[in-house]
Parts: structure tokens; sequence; C-alpha cells
């Protein structure tokens, strides 16, 4: 039975799982678990989609199998230190309490330790397809995913010869696509292209997804239709109710035997309420579209090796994403990377009038070894942590989604989830 919504001490139908956080991985995990037979709600104090999930370069990124270190060159963090770049961005305000989290993170990018973390991450990124598409296979959000990849381009010759390397190892070790397009081939993929670009390497196997926050919405659409509930609610009101966990909506209390946080970077200010404070840091990211002259087409998402950022064809217009800000997490909207590299974008394709008045911002939850915390919260007996994916949390909702109900419905992973446990912090 349903509870009447102004009164909040009322107990609504009990489920057996609370997913807090409506993003791709919330969605996703309430998925997967409703299909292997659990009751569950979904709770969010925004409409799904409307976090990190919204705001992305709309890229499953197959290809993205080595997550992104913290740079270790002198050249590239003093270019960075003066804070005027194009790819990374920070408060001054912000730097005394990211530093011991920005430290572990330099330190977990040496090459000897990075290796096996990106040999852990490699093991779930080559599933993202494959569990993408499950859940689109047959429906009309199949015509979201398009098979277009996306590329890199180029315009120094060393730079390209090093990428053409990586690209080769990818494909060696990982089964990675590419292909290799000169002057000619990058003209002819993108005729509007304003500039000419020495090589480009053209990575084959992603899913490029014209809008991101309607896929999150189907999957949320999936949910419900198989009788999902999906409530508005505060997190933070998250509680122990005996051997299991309560929350309140606007439908009332709700109560399970068990709970799932997954709130992206908001994700450990709930769970150092039980006990547990993992170094979890934000990437601010910020996009914002724009039209095109006349007839004027962009037909695959890129990045420019000369400018740092990507362009891709988005419903709403071409989307330009900027790279990484650090900054307090009450600080207000600081788009300077958008106003640095929108004059770069205009001498890349012809650009018209943007279509927001105001760029959307939002928070990439990051770990220090850039894994994502996955499983069992520590000391907590029916709690759950899903969060920390970084740059890949679009990428690696439906993955992350069956692994957590494979392990919270007892079923064998289909990965081992040693690498992404809570525990480790």
């Amino acid at each position: 039975m349903r509870g009447d919504p102004h009164d909040k001490g009322k107990i609504v139908m009990s489920r057996s799982v609370i997913v807090l956080g409506a993003g791709m991985v919330g969605v996703s995990i309430a998925l997967h678990l409703q299909r292997r037979g659990a009751q569950v709600v979904l709770l969010d104090r925004a409409p799904p989609g409307e976090g990190a999930s919204f705001g992305n370069a709309g890229l499953i990124q197959r290809e993205a199998v080595h997550p992104h270190p913290f740079p270790r060159d002198i050249a590239t963090l003093w270019r960075m230190a003066q804070n005027r770049s194009v790819d990374a961005s920070y408060h001054p305000s912000a730097l005394l309490k990211l530093a011991e989290p920005l430290f572990k993170y330099w330190w977990h990018s040496a090459p000897s330790r990075y290796r096996p973390i990106a040999e852990a991450y490699a093991r779930l990124i080559v599933t993202c397809i494959d569990e993408h598409v499950a859940l689109t296979r047959g429906t009309e959000a199949a015509s979201l995913l398009r098979p277009i990849g996306w590329m890199r381009l180029y315009n120094k010759q060393p730079e390209l010869n090093a990428a053409i390397a990586e690209a080769e190892m990818l494909k060696r070790e990982h089964g990675v696509n590419y292909a290799l397009l000169d002057e000619a081939g990058i003209a002819a993929a993108e005729p509007h292209l304003l500039v000419k670009r020495l090589g480009a390497v053209h990575w084959t196997d992603p899913l490029s997804v014209s809008d991101p926050q309607a896929l999150t919405l189907f999957y949320a659409r999936l949910f419900t239709d198989a009788g999902g509930q999906i409530l508005r609610g505060d997190a933070m009101s998250l509680a122990r109710q005996g051997a299991g966990w309560r929350v309140q909506s606007s439908a009332g209390l709700h109560e399970a035997e068990q709970v799932v946080i997954a709130l992206g970077s908001a994700s450990t200010k709930l769970t150092q309420r039980f006990g547990y404070a993992p170094p979890l840091f934000g990437k601010r990211g910020y996009h914002r579209h724009y039209r095109m002259q006349g007839n004027a087409l962009l037909n695959h998402g890129f990045l420019d090796a000369d400018s740092g950022f990507v362009l891709v064809p988005m419903r709403a217009g071409v989307r330009l994403t900027t790279g990484a800000e650090f900054a307090p997490d009450d600080a207000p909207k600081t788009p300077v990377q958008l106003e640095r590299a929108e004059p770069l974008a205009r001498g890349l394709l012809p650009l018209a009038e943007a279509v927001e008045e105001e760029p959307w911002m939002g928070v990439r939850p990051c770990t220090p070894d850039m894994l994502p915390i996955i499983g069992p919260l520590p000391g907590q007996a029916g709690a759950w942590c899903a969060f920390g994916h970084a740059h890949q949390g679009f990428t690696l909702g439906p993955t992350t989604g069956r692994l957590v109900a494979e392990m919270m419905m007892g079923e064998a992973p289909f990965i081992d989830p040693a690498p992404y446990r809570p525990a480790r912090y």
C-alpha cells in the first residue's frame, strides 16, 4: 500500500532493496536487481539522469581500457600549475583539501603501480558494449547507440607515432579496434573540419549516444514498466532499521533489507556517517551545445590533440566538453575552461550560436587508485557501495549493475570483484 505523501511518518510497502542515486549507475543496478527477482525502490532528489550521467561526451568507451593517470612529466605539471590550460583548471582554495587525494593519485600513477590498476580497470571496460546492448536489444533505444566510434586528431608526427603505438598495443592486449586516417581520410570523414590534420586514430568500437540522458531515462522506464518504483527523497535520511535500512521519500518511510549507495560524488557524505570515508574527490566538468552554420555537420566526436577538448554531435547540437576542474564542493560555476576552449573550437568547426544561455556543470567522482568502489560497505551488513567511476560512469553503468546484482543475489560474479572492494580504503 502506498503512503500518504503528506504523512512523512507512515511506512509504505517494504522492498528488499533501496538504491540511492538515479544516475546511469544507480538505474542500472536497480534494473539488474529487479531482473533477478528483487523488489527495488530507486530514490534520488532529482529525476533520473540529471547528474554526471547528463553531462559527458556520450561515448560508451570500449577503447578506454586504461584509466586516466596523473601526469608525471615536468612539462605537463608545470603547464597545469600555471592554471591557464583548457584541459585542467583549479581553484587555489581547493588545493589544501585535495592535496592528500591528489598526491595519492600521483603515487598510484607510477608505472609499476599503474600497471595492475590498468589490468583491473580493463576487465570492467571490455564488457561495456555487451552490457549496454543487452539492455537495449530489440527496443527503440537501440537507435541511440550509434556504432561510429570517435577520433583523436594529431598534427605532430611524434605524437601521432606514439598514438599509433598505443593503439596497436591496445589491440594486441585488449582486442580494441581502430583505423588510421591520413589527412585525406580525415577530410573525407569530416568535410566541414576547418583545419588540416596530419593523421587520426579512429577508435571504431565505441558507441556514440546522441542523447545520454535519454538512454538513462530509457533504462529507468524499463525498470518502472516492470513494476519498480522511482521516488524523490533525501538519501541523507538513510538510517538503520533493525537488521535492515530505512529512508525518507516523498511517499513516506521505506524499509528494506539492503541498500545500495550509488550517489556519485556525494556518496561519501553519506558513507562517512556509517564509518566509511574513502578519499573520493571530484573533478568538475562543463559542456555547452552549439548550432552549426548553414548545412555544416559533424559526423563523429573527436578530440584534437592540439586543443585538449572533445566536440561531439548530439541531438541538441555540437557538444563542447571540458577537461577537469578542481574546486570546493560549494563553489559556484566557473566555466573558464569553456571560455578558453570556445574560440579554439570555432577554429576547428563552423559553429554558430550557443544553444543554452548557461553551460551545464557536473562532478565526476574519482578515487586515488582510479578504480571504482564496488562491493559491501565495510562494517555495515546489508549496505553496498557503487561509486567512484570518474569519467566512465556512463560507460560502466550496466557493467556495474550486473556485478553488484550478482554479488547481492548470491550469484557467482562474472568478473573477480576484489580489485574494486570498498575495504581497500
